[in-house]
């Protein structure tokens, strides 16, 4: 059977979505994103003290999952500590804190892997994101940044294959 093209009829529906988010479709705004870096430029001065205050967030919320009492909440809390970090080190100039951060992450990310996660895998997640602090190592660029953050994910890696 012959088409005939003046049958076809070309139907375009309503962008729905356009219409709920309204104009925030538009592209970004350059001078806005200047705006925000210049900002964040401005408070850098602040990032060594914010980060040392999460610094003994984690080793607070990490002495108490060492406890003999310790259960959920604990590992619940110091799981949250982790993930804060993940977000904030490479804000703060430490991006292998957020590196670290994300390997303990993992080795935390459900409550049965938080209840089964060896202790001393625990301890060198925290113990390398003090020691990144004090010696200044921000990136997996320094040897030894990268070589503990090497050896702490296939720590992480061998934990997860054996569940």
């Amino acid at each position: 059977m012959p088409h005939d093209p003046s049958q076809v009829r070309h139907i375009t529906p309503p962008n729905r979505l356009k219409a709920k988010l309204g104009n925030s479709l538009r592209a970004f705004d350059a001078n806005a994103i200047a705006r925000a870096e210049a900002a964040m430029d401005a408070m850098s001065d602040q990032f060594s003290g914010w980060l040392a205050e999460e610094l003994q967030k984690l080793e607070a919320a990490h002495k108490a999952t060492l406890s003999p009492t310790a259960g959920d909440a604990e590992l619940g809390t110091f799981y949250r500590c982790a993930h804060d970090l993940k977000g904030l080190g490479t804000t703060y100039g430490y991006p292998i804190i957020s590196e670290f951060a994300d390997s303990l992450c993992r080795l935390l990310d459900s409550p049965e892997a938080r209840q089964r996660a060896p202790r001393e895998v625990l301890q060198g997640h925290v113990s390398a994101i003090i020691a990144a602090v004090h010696q200044k190592v921000t990136s997996d660029a320094h040897p030894v940044g990268r070589a503990l953050l090497t050896e702490l994910r296939e720590q992480v890696n061998r934990f997860a294959q054996a569940a």
